[in-house]
C-alpha cells in the first residue's frame, strides 16, 4: 500500500511521545513492503531539536503554512490506499476537511491521545485538532485507549469503528544492552514534565530518594520547572535521545512508569515508555489504573507500590534474582503481544476491513 500520515512529528523526539510511536509503527509498515508519506509541520520547536531528520523507512514533507500550501498538501495523498490524521496534527481540522473534499481515503483518525481528545469532546465538542462532526467521517478511530471509551465513541459520537490500537515497540531497536555508567542508578524515569503527573513523580522518586539517602536516582526529561527541590541524590539529566534509551533503562535497578490523570481515568492507555523499557527487561514500577494488568500482570511482569515507602522496601529488600525475573517476564509478554509488526499487521486488517465496508 502507499499510506500518507499527517502527523504531529516523526522527525523529532523532543518533548512528545508521538515520534518514537510513528516510528516504530511507521518503520514496521516499510518491513511489511509499504510506502509510507508523512506530513509534518515544520515548527520551530522540533526544527531545532531535529534527531531523525531523514528516516530512511518512509519519505518525509515538512511544510510551513497549510492554507498557502493546501492544494499540494491533499494532492499527496490522491493516489494512496489509506489516509491517517493524527492527533495534534497542528492542522489537523483543515486537513481533514480538505481530504474529505477531494474523496481521499480511506481516511483514518489516530489519536494517540484518547482521554484527553474525549474530556474536550465531552465539554465543548472540539479540541484542537478533531470536531465531532467530523468523527463519523472517518472510516476508523483508532485509539491509544482501550476499553469503554470505544464504545462511547461509537454509540455518542458515531464512529463508524472505533478500535484499540495501542502503542508498541521495536524489539530490534529496544532490547537489553550492557550498564552504561552515565545511567546506572537504583531508580529511574523518563518523561516530559506534565503538571498533574508531577505530584506523584515527587512522592513515588523523590521521597524515595530522601527516605534512601545513599541511593541513585535519576529523572530525565525535558521541561521541568527550575524551582523543582529535588532531592540531592537525584540527578537530573534534560534529554535522552531514543537511541540512548535502552541503555538508560538496562541501567537501572528499577524504572518508574507514571500516567497522566486523563489516562488514569479512562483506563487502558499504555504508554509507548511501558513497552520500550519491558522490551530492555527493566524491572518496572508502575501507578496503578483501570486495565493494566491487561498488558502486564502485577506481581509477575510488573510492580504496583503505593507510595515511597514501599518502594524503598522494594529498593532496599527484593533480591537480584527475583527482580530480573519480573524484568525477563515483561519482555517475553511484550514481545509476544506489542511489537511494531504486531500494530502493522493490525493496521493492515483494519485498512482491509474499511475499504470492504466502502466497497
Amino acid at each position: 500500500m502507499k499510506i500518507v500520515i499527517y502527523g504531529l512529528t516523526i522527525t523529532s523526539a523532543w518533548g512528545n511521545g508521538h515520534a518514537t510511536t510513528y516510528r516504530s509503527l511507521v518503520r514496521a509498515l516499510a518491513r511489511l513492503g509499504h510506502k509510507v508519506r508523512f506530513i509534518e509541520k515544520d515548527v520551530e520547536w522540533y526544527r531545532n531539536n531535529r534527531d531523525l531528520p531523514e528516516p530512511e523507512f518512509c519519505s518525509v514533507r515538512l511544510y510551513e503554512d497549510w492554507a498557502a500550501e493546501e492544494r499540494s498538501l491533499v494532492r499527496e495523498a490522491a493516489d494512496a490506499d489509506a489516509v491517517m490524521v493524527g492527533s495534534y496534527f497542528p492542522d489537523a481540522i483543515a486537513a481533514t476537511r480538505a481530504l474529505l473534499n477531494a474523496g481521499h481515503g480511506p481516511l483514518l483518525f489516530y489519536d494517540i491521545d484518547t482521554p484527553i481528545t474525549m474530556s474536550h469532546l465531552r465539554t465543548s465538542g472540539r479540541c484542537e485538532y478533531l470536531e465531532v462532526e467530523l468523527i463519523p467521517h472517518y472510516s476508523a478511530y483508532l485509539s491509544f485507549t482501550g476499553g469503554p471509551i470505544l464504545k462511547e465513541l461509537e454509540d455518542k459520537f458515531g464512529s463508524p469503528q472505533a478500535v484499540p490500537f495501542y502503542c508498541s515497540v521495536d524489539p530490534a531497536h529496544y532490547r537489553p544492552r550492557a550498564v552504561r555508567r552515565e545511567y546506572r542508578c537504583d531508580l529511574s524515569y523518563l518523561g516530559t514534565y506534565a503538571a498533574d503527573r508531577q505530584p506523584k513523580l515527587m512522592d513515588f522518586l523523590n521521597s524515595t530518594a530522601r527516605l534512601l539517602r545513599y541511593s541513585k536516582f535519576i529523572v530525565a526529561g525535558a521541561m521541568y520547572p527550575e524551582d523543582v527541590k529535588w532531592s540531592r541524590n537525584v540527578r537530573r539529566i534534560t534529554h535522552v535521545s531514543p537511541p540512548e534509551h535502552p541503555a538508560f533503562y538496562s541501567s537501572s535497578r528499577f524504572t518508574l512508569n507514571l500516567t497522566r490523570d486523563d489516562m488514569v481515568a479512562a483506563g487502558y492507555s499504555p504508554s509507548v515508555r511501558l513497552f520500550e523499557a519491558s522490551a530492555c527487561g527493566a524491572t518496572i514500577l508502575s501507578d496503578d489504573w483501570a486495565g493494566l494488568s491487561q498488558f502486564l500482570t502485577p506481581g509477575d511482569e510488573i510492580l504496583l507500590p503505593r507510595d515511597a515507602e514501599e518502594i524503598a522496601d522494594i529498593l532496599s529488600d527484593m533480591s537480584d534474582e527475583q527482580r530480573l525475573r519480573i524484568g525477563d517476564r515483561a519482555r517475553e509478554r511484550v514481545l509476544a503481544e506489542h511489537t511494531s509488526l504486531h500494530r502493522a499487521r493490525e493496521f493492515e486488517g483494519i485498512v482491509a476491513h474499511c475499504v470492504a465496508a466502502i466497497s
